[in-house]
């Protein structure tokens, strides 16, 4: 008997990316992204006028989706948002247009917690992407968040460490701030450091209890170095910039690399899968690739597109609920700091 068709549009503004996407069942028809450029020309989101440009990009998103799909709105069967974490006015924008639209059309509205999201990303139907097998390990990695979960199931899941200050996204924008490179800096650190030697600077790593994480002290290191060095050389930065973008990234990858060795250590679990904006650094996938090999982990990376905010994998953990018939009321509210 064949199965019926499930679709469901996904709906992702948590942050400056206002995305649409439509599921067929676990796979992607279509999903939409328009970033927000202005941003950079501040150093970093500003949120009023990230609730703005996500008012004016949202309807011409959602339609652009469901073109690309090949399906009208009114074959949806769902619509999956992101309830939290992230800016509250850009939060508002998504929750609103997806309680209207989904009250409209008479469909279920689903709410979905942005960090599961990330997670859940692996589960969609990729032809050469393996799915982690429960329980497994996830990292989630990104601008506003450094985690380790425990994943027991799609709906069951432990935060065992976090960090206690800054994201690891955070470190890199605010290091890269201080080299005097653009925003977004990560992928820029990341290239650089591809040309450059990984200990030709030492940078002390913190020093923090357990599973947790910390990047508040490597961040001021990071000042203070570049400051001393460029009082005795002003054009320091400029001699040695992919050098100090290598040395950065080393000592970045080595605190997530401790933290997930400890992880595995403890919970014995060698699944173990990565998400969130940084994911798609190179050498964070290079680390976890070696480490296959070295400590007989099997690791699970999504592609490119699923690592930053995107709704494709808002829509799988809508598809997901809808199979267990877990539908939000119309009064629920966008929760910027939603926990897992």
């Amino acid at each position: 008997m064949k199965k019926e068709n499930i679709y469901i549009l996904g709906i992702e503004s948590s942050c400056d990316d206002t995305s649409a996407a439509v599921l067929c069942n676990d796979s992607i028809l279509s999903n939409v992204v328009a970033d927000q450029k202005i941003h950079a020309e501040y150093g970093g989101v500003v949120p009023e006028l990230a609730s703005r440009a996500h008012q004016q990009n949202i309807v011409p998103v959602v339609h652009q989706a469901l073109e690309k799909a090949g399906i009208s709105k009114d074959q949806l069967n769902a619509i999956a948002f992101t309830r939290g974490p992230g800016l509250m006015g850009s939060l508002l924008v998504g929750t609103s247009f997806a309680k209207s639209l989904a009250f409209g059309l008479n469909i279920p509205l689903i709410d979905v917690n942005h960090m599961q999201a990330h997670i859940l990303a692996h589960f969609i139907n990729e032809t050469d992407h393996k799915t982690p097998p429960f329980p497994f390990l996830a990292m989630t990695i990104s601008g506003g968040h450094t985690q380790i979960v425990k994943v027991n199931s799609h709906f069951n899941m432990q935060v065992i460490g976090e960090t206690i200050d800054d994201a690891v996204g955070e470190a890199y924008d605010k290091s890269g701030k201080v080299l005097g490179l653009g925003y977004p800096a990560g992928p820029e650190i990341d290239q650089r450091a591809q040309r450059g030697n990984p200990k030709a600077y030492k940078f002390t790593k913190p020093k923090v209890d357990g599973l947790n994480f910390s990047f508040s002290g490597l961040k001021t290191a990071i000042l203070y170095f570049v400051q001393r060095e460029t009082k005795a050389n002003t054009n320091f930065v400029q001699e040695n910039l992919n050098d100090i973008c290598a040395s950065i990234q080393y000592t970045i990858i080595e605190i997530l690399m401790y933290k997930l060795k400890l992880a595995v250590k403890q919970t014995g679990i060698k699944h173990i899968a990565i998400g969130g904006g940084v994911s798609a650094n190179s050498g964070i996938r290079k680390a976890l690739k070696e480490a296959e090999s070295k400590h007989g982990w099997t690791t699970y990376i999504p592609k490119f597109e699923y690592t930053t905010d995107n709704a494709a994998m808002i829509a799988i953990v809508g598809y997901l609920k809808y199979l267990e018939n877990d539908f939000s009321d119309f009064d629920v509210m966008a929760t910027a700091r939603l926990k897992l």
